[in-house]
């Protein structure tokens, strides 16, 4: 129940961010930004003290961070900084 609120919340927020987000049933999503690099998405949320996975060695997703769902906050912090990040490109 929670853990599905919340990634549906999550969900919502990235596309409105412009993100494209695979639809899922499992603890994480994809997403991929299409004016920004996974690589540079990843590298920006880590100066941030943010970790997400991505999958450099899979060309199939190679362009999509893993995002694991976790509390609402932890979310919620996480979209805040994507926002900032996005601001400044």
């Amino acid at each position: 129940g929670k853990i599905i609120k919340t990634r549906s919340a999550t969900t919502e927020t990235l596309r409105k961010l412009g993100f494209l987000v695979h639809d899922s049933n499992t603890n994480f999503v994809l997403a991929r930004h299409p004016g920004i690099s996974a690589e540079t998405m990843e590298r920006a949320l880590r100066e941030r003290g943010i970790l997400v996975r991505r999958f450099a060695k899979n060309p199939r997703i190679s362009d999509h961070l893993r995002i694991t769902i976790g509390t609402d906050e932890d979310m919620s912090a996480l979209c805040r900084e994507l926002e900032d990040i996005l601001k400044g490109l």
